[in-house]
């Protein structure tokens, strides 16, 4: 007999946003609290890219941090922030081997086509992981064939992937779209299609708000 699902979350992520692999650690655990609730919830992916006017090879990470965040002092101190909230959340970054900042296209592609395997959540963990802990240029298509042949995609899946267009137009058109309504930041948790909130916020908080959303949807389906 399997568990009734109680609804379908989205998280809107990008591959190279430090906090929504944290949120994503601390979904996970919010999920398990939910899910020994009764509560089940499937979860889906949806793209956002940070820096989507970046060149499709990406640029050299300190360079374009320093002039973001206006010195690589600062830049390094952003780091250090992001690498404490990973260490509290279970994860290690190695800022140190991220030489690159990658254009993201490319890794939302391959995300998008791993929908239908079953398999998105695993391939989005090793993008992250990739990035974050071994500094692997996610923008190279074939770093990212890896990634997802690792993660255990078929075959089949990853020459589409490959092949150099699959998914492109459907990706660039989400991205717009949720640009279009107003999504600023993320990571971003939309359940049922309600925007619910955005940011890495911790699992037990994480539990309440969709706790208290799927409450709210349920009495106004049944009004």
């Amino acid at each position: 007999m399997t568990n009734a699902i109680a609804g379908h979350i989205d998280i809107v992520s990008d591959a190279i946003c430090p906090w929504c692999w944290i949120g994503k650690r601390h979904a996970d655990t919010a999920l398990a609290m939910l899910a020994e609730e009764g509560l089940h919830f499937t979860r889906g992916w949806r793209p956002y890219q940070l820096n989507p006017d970046l060149a499709p090879e990406g640029v050299a990470r300190d360079a374009y941090r320093a002039a973001k965040f206006g010195s690589l002092e600062q830049s390094r101190q952003r780091d250090a922030e992001v690498a404490a909230a990973g260490k509290a959340a279970g994860l290690s970054f190695r800022h140190d081997l991220m030489r690159r900042t990658p254009n993201t296209l490319e890794a939302h592609r391959l995300v998008r086509l791993a929908m239908p395997t079953g398999l998105q959540d695993a391939v989005v963990e090793a993008i992250f992981r990739a990035y974050f802990q071994e500094g692997v240029d996610v923008a190279r298509p074939d770093a990212l064939a890896a990634i997802g042949r690792a993660a255990g995609l078929p075959e089949p899946v990853i020459a589409e992937f490959e092949a150099g267009d699959a998914a492109r137009k459907e990706v660039q058109a989400e991205d717009a779209a949720l640009r279009g309504a107003g999504l600023s930041g993320v990571p971003s948790f939309v359940m049922d299609r309600h925007l619910l909130f955005s940011g890495a916020m911790p699992a037990e908080r994480m539990a309440a708000a969709f706790r208290h959303a799927h409450q709210v949807l349920t009495e106004r389906a049944a009004g």
